[in-house]
C-alpha cells in the first residue's frame, strides 16, 4: 500500500505541533507540515532533535505533540 510509506512524524514549525501519523485516516500536506520520520514510535526527545538538526524551529524544545484534525 502506498500510504504506508507516508506514514510516521510530521512536524508543523509554524505552530511547533509534531503529530504521529500511522493510519491513512489523515495525512499531512507540505508545505505546513514537515516529514520528519518514518519511525512512528519516535520519543518527543527524538522529535525535537530531529527538528533541531534540519533547523525547522527556531525552538525546538517547544515543540509538543498535536492532534490530527477531525473529519466532518
Amino acid at each position: 500500500m502506498q500510504q504506508t510509506s507516508r506514514f510516521g512524524i510530521y512536524l508543523n514549525p509554524a505552530q511547533n505541533q509534531a503529530v504521529r501519523i500511522n493510519s491513512p485516516y489523515w495525512l499531512p500536506e507540505p508545505p505546513q507540515w514537515v516529514f520528519l520520520t518514518p519511525e512512528v514510535n519516535a520519543t518527543l526527545l527524538q522529535v525535537r532533535e530531529l527538528a533541531r538538526q534540519q533547523g525547522l524551529s527556531a525552538d525546538p524544545d517547544a515543540i509538543r505533540w498535536g492532534t490530527i484534525p477531525l473529519r466532518d
